[in-house]
Order: structure tokens, then sequence, then C-alpha cells
């Protein structure tokens, strides 16, 4: 069955038809909570899947006459180059969705064998969620407030893509005082606009790169630093020389682990004292799935899996499976939220990084210090409900 305003005859689409169809894309995604757009063209239809929950989903095909017009007309909202097929583009339009007001999406091509593949990265600034809305525990939640409070040190975001790191570094900014502070963010790109927060985003056919951006904003007097990523050497060397003379600067590493974080900065050449006096903290956090409350059944473990977790769980502690409804689009989860491993760098930590300690030494330390890994985090997220042991493992 075809969708609403979706031609299937053998001629031409209608223009008015091609906008109606764009509307009913989005707003289904919308409805879904989804938060991409995937239109790929295949050689005998149009591929449509959205990415719900952090998985892809498939959706009903769509005629293979509709993909150029549908395309076309995107690039045209977005203020891409119609004509360019030959080259990856971007750019972002809003559209009304009806009682979910306007919706911003930011587009992307990519040139395929079978024509442009379309993304569309769904952005409300309405999903912003606070602080207390992520998913930390109490004492967690506390700790991050007392470090995003700090004058000046750097603070870590690290997680893969997809973790939900720019959601935790846009609630640890809503949290601060901006009309005492000045605050300001170099991004690539800009998922959301901010009040009263200056914001810019990196231009590398203008020359404005993160480096010579970062450079810019240490003379625009400011207080507190957003770097969407410190992704080369350069950057990394002007965010945690800023970090030091007085500023607190918040950035994100595509990193597995808080300690690998460590490494990573030394690898790409920051020397292991300058690392260890500008840390003040590492966040490490995973998404996983919330489990769909109206479908949900409750099992017994049985039996000892220390072994496969890494940590002792009595075999009579309940979880839940996730089985599939209406309501949950037969996938058992409904929604996300985070797990995370909050580690404040002490002293002990700092010469342990000057050092140049081993991995296992850091983590002994971190235990003993009573800090839970990320696992640990998400089977005690698995044990109160709130996710599956399954997706707990999936993610960490």
């Amino acid at each position: 069955m075809a969708k609403k305003g979706i031609p299937l005859s053998s001629g031409a689409p209608n223009p008015d038809d091609v906008i109606r169809l764009l509307d009913d894309l989005v707003v289904e995604a919308v409805r879904a909570r989804a938060s991409d757009i995937h239109l790929e063209p295949k050689e005998d239809r149009l591929r449509i899947r959205y990415r719900i929950d952090g998985v892809m989903s498939e959706q009903q095909p769509l005629n293979q006459r509709i993909s150029l017009p549908l395309i076309s007309r995107i690039k045209v909202l977005a203020q891409m180059d119609i004509a360019e097929k030959r080259q990856p583009q971007d750019g972002t339009f809003k559209i009304e969705v009806p009682r979910a007001g306007p919706v911003s999406l930011r587009a992307s091509t990519f040139p395929c064998f079978e024509g442009e593949k379309m993304v569309l990265r769904v952005l409300r600034a309405g999903d912003l969620l606070s602080l207390d809305k992520l998913g930390m525990g109490k004492g967690q939640l506390r700790q991050l407030r007392e470090l995003a409070n700090r004058t000046g040190g750097l603070m870590l975001v690290t997680g893969p893509t997809g973790s939900g790191k720019t959601s935790t570094l846009y609630a640890t900014l809503a949290e601060l005082d901006t009309a005492r502070l000045n605050i300001v963010t170099l991004e690539d790109p800009m998922e959301v606009q901010l009040p009263d927060i200056t914001q810019g985003q990196v231009n590398r056919r203008a020359g404005f790169t993160f480096s010579s951006g970062l450079r810019a904003i240490l003379r625009q007097d400011p207080d507190v630093i957003l770097v969407g990523e410190m992704r080369d050497p350069e950057t990394a060397a002007i965010a945690v020389q800023a970090s030091l003379t007085g500023h607190l600067v918040l950035s994100t590493l595509h990193t597995n682990s808080a300690i690998e974080s460590i490494t990573r900065l030394i690898d790409i050449g920051l020397e292991p004292y300058v690392v260890a006096n500008a840390l003040v903290a590492i966040v490490s956090q995973r998404l996983v799935r919330r489990v769909c409350s109206a479908c949900a059944q409750p099992y017994t473990l049985g039996r000892d899996v220390s072994e496969d977790v890494g940590f002792h769980i009595p075999p009579d502690s309940r979880f839940f499976r996730a089985m599939g409804c209406e309501q949950c689009l037969k996938t058992g989860f409904r929604g996300r939220t985070g797990i995370f491993e909050v580690v404040e760098v002490d002293d002990r930590m700092r010469t342990m990084i000057k050092r140049k300690a081993e991995t296992h030494e850091i983590k002994e330390a971190l235990r003993e210090r009573g800090i839970p890994t990320l696992r640990r985090v998400g089977f005690q997220a698995a044990l109160q409900g709130k996710t599956t042991a399954a997706e707990v493992l999936r993610v960490t």
C-alpha cells in the first residue's frame, strides 16, 4: 500500500505530490521518534529507513521514479547545488510539523552507484534534555554540576558516534549562568541553537577550522569554551592551553573509555604532564534502549554469569526481556537513556598520568576509588527494569 501523497503511476511525479511526500516522511519520522531518515535509491525502488532509538528500522519502499524529484526537492530547500551529483553536499532547512512545531533537518548527500543517497538528521530544540533527565545517578549528577562550575580546566565527554555526547555537553551548558558568564562554542556542525550562548560553526572552505576558530575565541574574552571535538594535535594543544589559563573547556573524544581518552591525548602529541595538569574530569557514556513497559517480561538468571560480564551478579537477580508490541513498533524498546562513568581527576591520577602508568594500574586505582565501570552501571539500570541485560552487553 502506498503512503499518502506518493504517486505510483508511470507518469512524472507532480511537484505538489513531491512536496507532500517529503512532509509526510518527516511527520512520520517525528511520530516514530526517529533521529535520522535514510533515502537510498536502488535499481527497483527508493529504500526508506529510519533510525529509531539508535537502530535502523526498515520502512515501506517507494517507487524508484520518485527518487530524483524527492532528492532534488531536498537540495533546493537545503540550498545545495541541484546540478552537482558527483560530490557530497550538505545543508539545513526547516519543516513545520503539526503538533510538533518547526523541525530542523540537516541534509547530507553521498554519490553512489544508483544515484545519490540522502540522509536527513532530525533536530528539534525541544528534544534537548536537562542534565537530570539524561539518566545519571544522583551522585554522578551532583559531581558533574560541581565540575561544570569550575573556573578552569578541561572536561571531556567520550564515547563512540551516536552515544549522546553532544546532548550531555548542551545539558551541561544549560546549567551555567549565561548572564554572568561569556560562553562560546565551536561546533561541526551546530546541532541546535542555544539561547544566550555564542555559537560558531566550522567552515573549512572559508578557512574557519577548529584551530583558527579556537584562536579567535580566545580573543573574545570567554569564560567557558565548548569545542565540538578535538580532532587534531593543533586543536588539542590550543584547547589544553586555554584550560590551563583560566578557561573551562568542554570537548569530546571518540574513545571507548575514560582511560583511553588519556592515552589518545598523549598519542596525538600532548605531553603527559600537560594532560595531567589540564584534565579535571572525563565522562564516558553510552545510550541504551529503554525496555517497553507494556510488553517486557521478567525472568531470573538462574546461573552464574560472572565470567561473561566481568563481575558477580547473583543467579536469582531479576531482569526483563524485550518482547515487542504495537506500542513499541514490535521492537521491545521505547526511547533511550544514558549510562555514565564520571571520573574526576585527583592528585593520585595526575601522578599516574605524568609517569605514563599502564592502563591496568589506572583501572585498579579507579576500582579502589569505587568508580563503577560503564558495564556495571548498565547492569544496575537493567536490574532496575530500565533496560535489558542483552542491551547493556551490546553497547558496552
